[in-house]
């Protein structure tokens, strides 16, 4: 198969069709921009399992996604976008970067969501833009960072619900879009890599920062993910 695009945790590869790819989860786990690496054992099994899940429960709910149709263990078919080179993160708990840019609390919770944007860059470090910044380097026009500011408010809502039902505080996530026969689609994964879940009677943390923080057990917890919102789900 012709690979068109390898990331850090996945391989983009052209199919017969023009239009669709071969999305492949890998097994790779990073983090710090790839500083950090190690492999996984099933790890890309499990993303695949938990983003087809979130993806036909999004689907369920009115939001349209690149999502196609299920391959294997580890592929999706998926609709070829246009990525907009916008990293969307919404966030509702301090945690992380927002804990150290602004001093709040650790686990403080917010108002109201907030919505950040980043540049999908590695190689500047994925650096924070303001709407001015997106702007002046033509990234997107305005009436698509309001679409996508939209969007990503939208479905980090219905998934704060969907993941509370089992037992899950949904603390942030990280979107991405992409632009497909005039409209913008959600794109990428969504993932224990693209947000922070913790118990929500404990606290206990459940995704990427048990990779980052050396916490171990990464490759268990993400299958309690899945064991927890499964009976959750849509079967679609």
């Amino acid at each position: 198969m012709n690979i068109l695009y390898e990331g850090k945790a996945k391989r983009l590869y052209a199919t017969e069709h023009d239009d669709e790819l071969r999305m492949s989860f890998k097994d790779d786990a990073t983090a710090f921009n790839g500083v950090k690496h190690a492999q996984l054992a099933g790890k890309g099994h499990l993303n695949k399992e938990i983003t087809l899940l979130l993806y036909r429960e999004l689907a369920d709910a009115g939001i349209e996604t690149h999502f196609l149709r299920e391959l294997n263990d580890t592929d999706l078919l998926v609709r070829k976008v246009t990525i907009i080179p916008l990293e969307v993160v919404v966030r509702k708990v301090v945690a992380g970067s927002l804990a150290k840019r602004t001093g709040l609390a650790q686990g403080q919770t917010l108002d109201e969501p907030l919505v950040e944007y980043y540049l999908k860059d590695d190689a500047l470090g994925d650096p924070m833009l303001a709407p001015a910044h997106i702007r002046a380097l033509n990234l997107a026009q305005p009436d698509e960072v309001t679409a996508v500011t939209q969007q990503a408010l939208v479905i980090f809502t219905h998934l704060e619900t969907f993941f509370a039902q089992a037992g899950l505080r949904l603390v942030d996530l990280k979107l991405e879009f992409g632009r497909a026969d005039g409209k913008i689609l959600l794109a990428d994964e969504i993932s224990p890599d693209t947000c922070r879940l913790w118990d929500t009677e404990t606290g206990e943390i459940f995704d990427k920062d048990r990779f980052r923080q050396d916490l171990g057990e990464v490759i268990e917890h993400y299958q309690q993910i899945l064991e927890r919102i499964s009976p959750h789900a849509k079967r679609v």
